[in-house]
């Protein structure tokens, strides 16, 4: 083989040498693009940039090096952002665009506000993008198409509006994740998304979204996730849904859906763990294969229209741990109906039941206290169901909430409720419960509410409801109580929202501790027997109603702040009559014991009555009207 000659071979290597730098010199100009996108993006920081978390994003040393940024190994270019959870705030830049090389850009969990820039469309070669839990506004830029590449899009807790583009299921077809919940999208969901057969997670809830939803759904034949929730979805869920045999969650509650569900459903959805319907206009039965899911966590039919009785075997899905069946028609009686309730004995992990305003019937199923002792929740009111709380209920020692409320239980509330040391609140309102409240309510000292009125208790008020330090309301009115307001309950701070002791047989004085609920929005004693002074400790409470007995003509001190008062009136023999809002001017001196108002009265409902305006000093309640006077006080800010 001939030599080459010494020109040919000098002119080839400067060749290579001049290529090699142009190379070197377009790397080095990507770098410059990345650096000054990324200090571009710095300036448009309004807090949290040069003095937080981005204040080693300097020029002094490499961007590579800078807090949430990762450059490749070879290119030296920036591949990805992830500056999730740092508490920036500001406007994204356009700039952002020439990051060129992204494949990753996180920016979740900030404050950044504005639209989206367009200029996204530029990074080809992005596949991840997550700008959730921002207050960022606009519509999703149509140029957005142009990021092929992406698989997954999450834009949720926004305030993004309009349309989602057609072309997102056009172009972006390797999508495997899409999150656009929690904005204000509107229109339908467009027909498009059926191209996204990679597809495995969509959730398009809590937006404005309309209209049916698309059969075309069955294409997303590698889904595993839908969620469709709270929006105003119409007409019939589509039977091809039932075809996605991946799919493990499929939620639309909060919509206007329609139908029932195929009779089926247990045998083409082998791999379903929550199913979430509540709140629709579903119909028709409980199919009986629904107890062939057998991973089921989570089943929510609440607050539809279903009917029928609730399949006995449910509990064959052992690992459920949700189940509401709440607001809808369901049955049972003494006779049939109830045979589930033996069955999720099963569901040892079960921590909600709600069973409520249903048309269930007769005794309150003694199975009750073989459920899952990690049940927490369990709501059974609203059902003409009789019978007694089981004393047994003490097994269900995990209890939070226990609703049996509006229902014919009776008999006493049992000794052994006390054990339920995790109880939170206790709802036993509008039943048919008699004898003594048990002194064992004392033991449950994480109490919020107690909410126990209108039955048939009676005897003292347990002083041990003195321990109960976290509670927030307790309401016993309504009842057949009898003796003197112990004064431990008016020892407890943590009574914010309401006191009501109304409609008994209460006697006494009113404490002077009454003064120590200094938090107390509302207090209600009226319809009892209690006399003597009103304590002048009472004047820090907010919200006040007493029995014109109670008053007695006692001027109470208050301090320099100044009231607001609600006023009606409760004519003494026949009926109540409201009087409109009135704005009362207040004037009030700390140094003396008196309160000055001015009520005018816009309207005034009783007969041969003309409006008038009353001014009274030195009493805040009026006695000597032949009416009893309600008035509530609220603080003016």
């Amino acid at each position: 083989m001939a030599e080459m000659p010494p020109v040919r071979l000098l002119l080839l290597s400067l060749l290579f040498t001049l290529v090699i730098a142009t190379a070197r010199d377009s790397v080095g100009n990507h770098d410059d693009d990345d650096g000054a996108a990324l200090l571009a993006f710095k300036v448009g920081i309004r807090r949290g940039g040069s003095s937080g978390p981005l204040r080693s994003w300097n020029s002094s040393t490499s961007f590579c090096s800078w807090e949430g940024v990762t450059c490749g190994g070879g290119s030296g270019r920036v591949v990805a952002l992830d500056l999730s959870s740092h508490g920036l705030a500001g406007m994204l830049p356009a700039a952002i665009g020439n990051l060129t090389s992204l494949r990753t850009l996180n920016l979740s969990f900030n404050w950044f506000h504005g639209g989206i820039p367009a200029s996204l469309g530029r990074l080809h070669r992005l596949q991840t993008l997550d700008l959730s839990y921002n207050s960022l506004s606009g519509t999703l830029p149509d140029n957005m198409s142009l990021c092929t590449g992406m698989t997954a899009l999450v834009l949720g807790s926004n305030n993004l509006g309009g349309l989602i583009p057609s072309s997102l299921g056009d172009t972006l077809t390797n999508l495997k994740k899409v999150s656009l919940t929690n904005n204000s999208l509107t229109g339908a969901v467009p027909a498009s998304l059926a191209n996204l057969s990679f597809l495995q997670h969509l959730d398009l809830s809590i937006n404005q979204l309309e209209g049916s939803i698309p059969p075309g759904l069955r294409g997303l034949r590698s889904i595993s996730h839908i969620d469709l929730s709270a929006n105003g979805f119409s007409g019939a869920l589509p039977s091809s849904l039932y075809n996605l045999s991946l799919l493990r969650s499929l939620q639309v509650e909060g919509n206007t859906l329609q139908g029932s569900i195929p009779a089926d459903i247990g045998d083409r959805l082998p791999a379903m763990e929550k199913l979430v319907l509540s709140r629709n206009r579903f119909s028709g039965a409980i199919p009986h294969s629904v107890t062939n899911l057998s991973s089921l966590t989570a089943l929510r039919l609440g607050w539809n229209q279903f009917s029928g009785h609730v399949p006995r075997t449910l509990g064959r899905s052992q690992d459920l741990r949700y189940l509401e069946l709440a607001g809808n028609k369901l049955e049972a009686d003494n006779s049939r109906g109830w045979e589930f309730m033996d069955s999720l004995a099963n569901c040892t992990q079960l921590q909600y039941l709600a069973l409520d305003n249903n048309s269930f019937r007769g005794q309150l199923p003694g199975s009750v206290v073989n459920l899952s002792t990690s049940l927490e929740k369990f709501f059974i009111g609203y059902n003409n169901i009789s019978g007694e709380i089981p004393s047994d209920i003490s097994n269900l020692a995990g209890l939070k909430v226990l609703q049996v409320a509006n229902t014919s239980v009776s008999g006493a509330i049992p000794e052994s409720i006390g054990k339920l040391a995790n109880l939170v609140m206790f709802f036993m309102f509008n039943n048919a419960l008699s004898g003594l409240v048990p002194p064992s309510v004392g033991n449950l000292t994480r109490l919020n509410w107690i909410l126990a009125y209108n039955n048939n208790l009676e005897g003292p008020i347990p002083a041990s409801l003195g321990k109960l330090k976290d509670l927030n309301i307790l309401d016993m009115s309504k009842n057949r109580l009898n003796g003197s307001i112990p004064r431990e309950i008016f020892k407890l701070s943590s009574l914010s929202i309401q006191l009501d002791l109304s409609y008994n047989s209460l006697s006494g004085p009113l404490p002077s501790e009454v003064g120590s609920l200094t938090n107390l929005n509302w207090l209600v004693l009226s319809g009892n027997q209690l006399r003597g002074r009103i304590p002048e400790s009472i004047s820090s409470c907010t919200v006040l109603e007493y029995h014109s007995k109670l008053v007695n003509e006692q001027v109470v001190r208050y301090d320099s702040r100044c009231l607001r008062w609600n006023c009606h009136f409760e004519r003494a023999v026949s009926g109540t009559e409201q009087l409109d809002w009135a704005n009362p001017s207040c004037s009030m001196n700390g140094s003396k014991e008196t309160v000055s108002c001015v009520v005018e009265y816009i309207s005034f409902t009783w007969l041969h009555v003309p409006p008038y305006t009353l001014v009274k000093e030195d009493m805040v309640l009026f006695t000597d009207a032949p009416w009893m006077m309600r008035v509530q006080l609220q603080v003016w800010p």
